[in-house]
């Protein structure tokens, strides 16, 4: 089937908040054999009215961050994102990974939120919610005039990635880390190419990833590893093997996030495993919902990353000890990598308005 070998989603699932409903039927005009056509990526182009979101969670490490686009072509199966898609009335699977869009004056907010008098500094994160280096970065460049705004200021920020195009702005994100001001994640959540294709189908290979760390690395730029999502009975079993191959390419963190399944995205990722592997699962959705207190979903702050249960605590205990065997998070005699600077931050000058100094 075109669209499974192309995509992530494998059908257009109706978003919670659209007003009408859909069913696809047989009307005689078309064939099962016919092969579908490949679904075409489209790009709005968006003047967006705010671009910094703030959050005040306990537990995400953040509380202010850029999404420079909606939607994700990388179309990840696991992607909590998909169901912000709903909120376009676009269906959060096949849409959120072919029709999106891209918020072409963000560094012109950007530059007038931090131009405030009352702005407090704190570091910005790219990629929190959908990938800042997505294939439409390559033409629209939306991230790197981010970045270039964020330079001129000294102003602190984190990035979240699983694209290798993160490498073409290093003449911008090494000088900042030598000031302390730029850390980056790269997410790897296996190192088995079949299931990363499966998984990830227009992301950059795994392999590709950890050669992304060396080249941080080897730049200066302090990185590190997510491994997410961990999906438990499916790629659960490599997190050791991550943790390992990524500290030999250079990252000195380490973090993991539980699979999620919030709202639409359960039927979504459902869908995919019944199709892909549907000899486990069954258990891959019992496990889930033992460590979701009986649910496919569990919202709670400080319980939606990591799960709760026996199966959670075994994961938390292997990630602790890997981390202690491979000298990330500061064990071992591995560095520990500072808090970003946030003392720099100089306010930049009104649009139009040329520095005295």
């Amino acid at each position: 089937m075109e669209t499974q070998r192309q995509r992530g989603a494998l059908s257009q699932i109706q978003g919670r908040f659209e007003t009408e409903a859909r069913e696809a039927f047989d009307d005689g005009w078309s064939r099962d054999e016919e092969p579908l056509a490949p679904l075409a990526t489209t790009v709005t182009l968006e003047r967006a009215r705010t671009i910094i979101a703030r959050n005040d969670s306990p537990d995400i490490p953040f509380d202010q961050s850029i999404n420079p686009y909606r939607g994700c072509e990388h179309g990840c199966i696991y992607c909590y994102a998909r169901p912000s898609h709903a909120y376009l009335e676009l269906s959060p699977g096949l849409d959120f990974e072919t029709k999106l869009f891209a918020k072409t004056n963000a560094a012109e907010l950007l530059r007038d939120e931090l131009a405030k008098p009352g702005y407090a500094v704190s570091p910005i994160s790219l990629g929190a919610n959908t990938d800042c280096y997505q294939t439409a970065e390559r033409r629209y460049g939306i991230t790197r005039q981010i970045i270039e705004v964020l330079a001129e200021c000294d102003h602190p920020l984190t990035i979240v990635t699983k694209s290798a195009l993160v490498e073409r702005d290093l003449d911008l994100l090494g000088p900042m880390a030598k000031k302390n001001l730029a850390k980056v994640f790269v997410s790897i959540g296996t190192l088995d190419r079949v299931l990363a294709r499966r998984l990830e189908p227009r992301a950059a290979s795994p392999q590709r990833r950890l050669d992304v760390l060396k080249a941080l690395s080897q730049a200066g730029v302090p990185c590190g590893v997510m491994v997410a999502a961990l999906i438990p009975a499916l790629n659960d079993k490599t997190l050791e093997h991550v943790l390992e191959e990524a500290s030999k390419a250079g990252a000195q963190e380490a973090a993991y996030v539980i699979l999620r399944l919030p709202n639409e995205l359960k039927d979504i990722f459902k869908e995919w495993l019944a199709t892909h592997y549907p000899e486990r699962a069954d258990h891959v959705i019992s496990i889930v919902r033992q460590m979701r207190g009986g649910k496919d979903n569990d919202p709670r702050f400080g319980e939606r990353m990591r799960g709760t249960g026996n199966f959670a605590e075994l994961i938390s205990k292997r990630f602790a000890i890997a981390c202690r065997r491979f000298g990330l998070n500061g064990h071992g005699g591995g560095r520990r990598v500072p808090e970003l600077d946030c003392t720099r931050f100089v306010a930049p000058s009104p649009a139009g308005q040329m520095k005295l100094f």
